[in-house]
């Protein structure tokens, strides 16, 4: 699954606010990946025009929602303990508080949370926030309350999410819904429904306030950012039913970077995630011609091995995917791409992990996401193919894996020292109050002195002294031309 989970995010909460005339708390907890973490910005408006403030206080909340993922065990395994803890308080501190579950295992379990297990009093897929309203009305009134019908049209794009747990500096905005590549490990198209991509100009807009209210940096957002396609709304499989008017003025992905990137040139821009079977060589033309778009990809291949890669549904081989990255290391030498890796898959051989290990030290990641396979049910793959490679022989396989994008990564980044870089401020350092800490171009995190001079949110141009396997250690040396 092209999605990227940061486990330091886990359990984030949404962060206080107050709007005088509200009277009610809510209390959001986040799970899975940055889209499930927007996803809470956009509930959190949607409840603020219902009454509600949002509280990080578990006891003094009317109403606490989890937001869920599907894509790990561990990651359902945790939510269903937060729900214990949820109603322990309830019972003992806040018998009114009600509980409800949003997103992903929202969307796969449906009933079972209300009708088997009792825990929560609200059920609500990804597509169907703008119903909460309705639903908490239920809820209210004694009765328990689901919507999980899954949407071809919504986007939320009319919405302007409240941004609370942003830094000021870098901010999310999503550009798709959805997923239609029907990878045999993944739940999403099972969760999130069919592909449907956002009216640029309603992009556009959310970025220009973005940007008006001090943002330096913003992440287009999607399960799958480049198969991104406006043609006046519907479904992306359904463009070929589009008119020849549509079709003349739809906008795909290398425009709309394109568009973003002419109209706020002070602004760095990123995107996540990107699938090989959609990213076309416009994207990366487009990457290369615009200095504010930032040259780094992350390019989940999940197998280096084509009989694992046709199991896993993936629309690519090793021989595509080994062509895409030599185009786009010509177009854009200095790039830096990560990648996301499976490894045990069912039925997968030495010699499939063999080719999955050439594979990394021909693309030579700067970094990865990498798991050991584990069923999820709902998929596929849990369908069709019986998880027959050992625990050991899958942790062993991992543990190659990592040694050896950990080898290939420190390559990569030493090859950055002794050059000035572009550097966004983005905070403190987290080992040491006496640095800042920001992210070049490439996405690499980068420490340097603190001076008088320079505060969060600045392009300061860093010199890079030395590294460690992750991270960079400079030395400021001006503010950037980009201030």
């Amino acid at each position: 699954m092209e999605k990227i989970i940061d486990e330091n995010k886990q359990g984030q909460k949404l962060a206080t606010t107050y709007k005088e005339g509200n009277t009610r708390k809510v209390f959001i907890e986040s799970y899975g990946c940055q889209m499930n973490f927007s996803d809470s910005e956009i509930v959190a408006s949607i409840l603020e025009k219902e009454g509600f403030n949002s509280t990080q206080n578990l006891e003094d909340a009317d109403l606490v929602l989890v937001n869920t993922c599907s894509i790990r065990d561990k990651a359902e395994q945790t939510v269903r303990a937060r729900l214990q803890k949820y109603n322990k308080v309830k019972r003992k501190l806040n018998p009114k508080m009600k509980v409800g579950v949003l997103g992903c295992m929202a969307e796969r379990l449906k009933e079972k949370f209300l009708e088997e297990e009792k825990i929560v009093d609200l059920v609500v897929g990804p597509d169907a926030y703008k119903d909460l309203p309705n639903l908490i009305n239920e809820v209210d009134e004694g009765r328990d309350a689901i919507n999980v019908i899954l949407s071809k049209e919504e986007t939320y794009g009319d919405i302007s999410p409240v941004r609370l747990n942003s830094d000021g500096i870098s901010a999310f905005v999503s550009i798709t819904r959805g997923c239609d590549n029907m990878c045999t490990f993944c739940v999403v198209p099972f969760t999130r429904g069919r592909e449907r991509s956002r009216d640029p100009q309603s992009i556009l807009s959310e970025i220009n306030d973005l940007v008006e209210k001090g943002f330096k940096e913003v992440t287009l957002l999607g399960q799958n950012v480049d198969s991104y396609l406006w043609y006046g709304g519907g479904l992306k499989k359904d463009f070929s039913k589009a008119s020849e008017i549509q079709k003349a003025t739809a906008v795909d992905f290398a425009k709309l970077l394109d568009m973003t990137a002419t109209k706020f040139p002070k602004l760095r821009i990123r995107f996540s995630t990107s699938n090989p079977q959609d990213m076309s060589l416009d994207v990366i033309h487009t990457m290369a011609k615009h200095r504010n778009i930032c040259k780094y990809i992350h390019l989940p291949v999940q197998s280096g091995s084509n009989r694992i890669l046709k199991k896993m549904n993936r629309q690519h081989t090793r021989e595509e995917y080994m062509e895409l990255v030599d185009n786009i290391y010509k177009i854009i030498p200095e790039v830096s791409l990560s990648q996301d890796m499976i490894t045990g898959f069912p039925t997968e051989t030495e010699e499939d992990h063999q080719y999955t290990l050439d594979l990394i030290r021909y693309v030579k990641y700067d970094y990865g996401f990498m798991f050991a396979y584990s069923e999820r049910p709902g998929t596929l793959a849990a369908r069709k193919f019986e998880d027959d490679v050992p625990l050991d022989v899958k942790k062993r396989r991992l543990q190659e894996v990592i040694d050896l994008q950990r080898e290939v990564g420190y390559e990569r980044l030493k090859m950055h020292v002794g050059k000035t870089q572009e550097v966004l401020i983005e905070k403190t350092s987290k080992k040491s109050d006496k640095h800042w800490a920001g992210r070049n171009t490439q996405n690499n995190m980068v420490v340097f002195p603190k001076t008088e001079n320079y505060k969060p949110g600045d392009f300061v141009n860093v010199k890079i002294l030395d590294c460690t396997t992750a991270t960079f250690i400079g030395e400021a040396v001006d503010y950037s031309d980009n201030n």
